[in-house]
This record gives C-alpha cells, sequence and structure tokens, in this order.
C-alpha cells in the first residue's frame, strides 16, 4: 500500500489550487482525473471584482482578488508559464440612464476604486457603443486551458497524477484506504462530476450548461475585454472568445445550434466587422442555488471532504476556498459559515 497525506479528485481550478496548498506545505498527495473537458478548461478565466449587472461588489471581492493575483504569479513561476493577463474592462453602457448609474455608483468608496471616475467615448471603429463606455480596473484574464494542461503535464512528470475514473465503491472510508493508497484525506474537486458522487450527492449542485465561441475577427482590433450582454475576450492572433449562453435544464455537453444563434446575435449587436467561428464550446458550470461554494467535511467520515460549486467565478473563489479547507485540516481553523456545507445539512439523504 502507499501512504499520502492526500488524495484529491479533480484538476480544474478547485483541484489544482488546493494541490498547490498541499505542495506549498510539503504534504504527500496524488491526483485521480480523467482529463476529460470540464467547465474550468471552457471558462473564460476573467478575474473581476465587481459584478456588472448592479455595479456591485462581488462577494468577498477583494480578499480574493489579492490572494488570487499573488498565486497565479507563483503558479507563472513554478510552470515557467505565461497565464495572467491583466486587462481593463469596458463596460458597454447601453442608454444615458446607464452613463448616469455608472457616475451615481462610482461615488461609493468601496466599489469607486474599481470603477473609472470619467466615462470612455467609444474610439473603436468596429464596436457599437454609441454612450460609450466605464473602465472596471484590477481586471484581466486567466489562460485556464493554458493552466489546466501544464500542471497536469507537472503532477504527470513528478507522478502524482493518475488518469483513470475515481470508483467511489472502491474507497474504504473507515480504514482510509482507496484501490492501494492509504490516505489521510480525501478530497473531492470534481465540479458537476459531484453529481454522481454518492458521498456528496445530497448537495445542491445545480450546474449550468454554458456554451462559448472562438472567433477570429482580424478588423476588430479590441484591447480590452468587452462586456455587454456578453462578454469579447481577445486572445491572440486576431481571436477572440465570446461567452457565454446560461442555460439551466439542459446538462449535456453537446453545443446547440440555439446558443450559436444566440452568442451570434449579441455580438453583432455589439460589432460591425466581419468575424469567422473558429470553435464552438461547452461546459457546466458547477452553480449552487445560494451562489456560494461548498467547502467541507462529510458529516459522518471527518477523513471525506468537498470543494466544489465554485459557479461563474473560478479563478478568484478557488484559491480563497482551497486556502480556507487546508487551513481547516491543517491548522484547525473554522470554516466560513457562507461556504460550509454544514448549511445543507438538513438537505441530507441518509
Amino acid at each position: 500500500m502507499k501512504k499520502v497525506d492526500y488524495i484529491v479528485v479533480g484538476l480544474g481550478l478547485a483541484g489544482i489550487s488546493f494541490c498547490e496548498q498541499l505542495r506549498r506545505h510539503n504534504k504527500s498527495f496524488v491526483v485521480f482525473d480523467q482529463g476529460k473537458q470540464n467547465s474550468s478548461e471552457v471558462a473564460g478565466g476573467v478575474y473581476n471584482p465587481l459584478v456588472l449587472k448592479r455595479y456591485n461588489l462581488a462577494w468577498k471581492a477583494e480578499e480574493q482578488l489579492k490572494l488570487a493575483k499573488q498565486y497565479y504569479s507563483q503558479l507563472e513561476k513554478l510552470l515557467n508559464s505565461k497565464l495572467d493577463y491583466p486587462l481593463p474592462i469596458l463596460r458597454r453602457l447601453a442608454s444615458p440612464q446607464e452613463r448616469l448609474t455608472w457616475i451615481k455608483k462610482r461615488e461609493d468608496e468601496e466599489k469607486g476604486k474599481f470603477m473609472s471616475s470619467e466615462l470612455l467615448e467609444n474610439s473603436y471603429d468596429s464596436i457599437n457603443a454609441p454612450n460609450g463606455f466605464g473602465k472596471v480596473f484590477s481586471t484581466g484574464r486567466i489562460d485556464t486551458e493554458k493552466l489546466i494542461l501544464s500542471y497536469r503535464n507537472y503532477l504527470l512528470s513528478h507522478q502524482q497524477l493518475i488518469e483513470d475514473t475515481f470508483l467511489y465503491e472502491n474507497v474504504d472510508p473507515e480504514n482510509s484506504t482507496y484501490m492501494d493508497y492509504i490516505f489521510k484525506k480525501l478530497v473531492f474537486a470534481e465540479g458537476f462530476g459531484l453529481k454522481n458522487n454518492s458521498y456528496f450527492k445530497h448537495l445542491p449542485l445545480r450546474g449550468t450548461k454554458g456554451e462559448v465561441l472562438i472567433i477570429r475577427s482580424p478588423k476588430l482590433h479590441l484591447k480590452e475585454i468587452l462586456k455587454s450582454s456578453i462578454f469579447i475576450i481577445p486572445l491572440k492572433d486576431d481571436m477572440y472568445y465570446v461567452g457565454a449562453t446560461y442555460e439551466h435544464k439542459d446538462k449535456t455537453v453537446v453545443p446547440t445550434e440555439e446558443a450559436r444563434n444566440e452568442l451570434c446575435e449579441n455580438l453583432e449587436k455589439n460589432i460591425s466587422c466581419d468575424y469567422e467561428i473558429v470553435e464552438h464550446l461547452v461546459g457546466i458550470r458547477p452553480t449552487t442555488k445560494d451562489r456560494r461554494p461548498l467547502v467541507g467535511v462529510h458529516s459522518e467520515y471527518g477523513n471525506i471532504s468537498v470543494l466544489n460549486g465554485l459557479g461563474t467565478r473560478g479563478v478568484m473563489i478557488a484559491p480563497f476556498i482551497a486556502q480556507e479547507l487546508f487551513n481547516h485540516f491543517e491548522n484547525g481553523s473554522s470554516l466560513d459559515a457562507e461556504i460550509d456545507i454544514q448549511r445543507f445539512e438538513s438537505e441530507r439523504t441518509l
């Protein structure tokens, strides 16, 4: 039998963040992940302290943003890869009333430091924005696809990644064993795959299907992230990420013509130049009914835990909740009540 401090199941944003807590604290661990497409790879990877629909601060935005910037900087050094692309967000203002709303919200001291004091007039020939923009600061994009691929390769080179299906029925929680491993703690960071997890199937992980397009548009020349009814995110070589849709009933990872048409319709409201669709991608976001992550320990087995429910802000939330769970296990600190799965204990089915 092989002894490890931790087994981690899943290698999306949550799984990688927890692995980094373990690696930096010299804990032994192994990861089980099949390498199938997940929502982390499809995500736009935007980090942004504001909820741009109503211009409110996101949940624990400043705390998460500070931690995330340090975390991704350290990952870039570890993986020798460029991952963090700081870019301002241009919030397209749809009407004169939205211009007034921006100015009013800007007066708030906490959120105002992330909002431009002056509105920007549209200087792009290929963007439709007669009412101009508000600019959001301390924002950018994490290349999640490169992050996951690079981290997989890192773990493979250190013989810490097992590319195989994790079989729940082979876990012996009372003896802390799985197959030929003896573990101290088992952490499930599977994203929407948690719906099939016999230990945590009672948790209200809803899942929201998101579809995105990758387009090529040589005449767009967009240098910032544009936010209106959709995000348009500059990548490289005249390529742009366009997304995303929100579908609550369909949980398949099959691209749909309906979503494609919706994205194209919204895109064409914002730009006036030609474009070519290069890819149409799908992922299931691990969303929850109260929009808070799912973090905590199984009510019966103290050696089995969950790290999930990142929703649409995974690149900011993942380092925060990974640190919370690690400190809970290793330092005995209490989990933040807003993320602790104990809030759903009454829904557990025995």
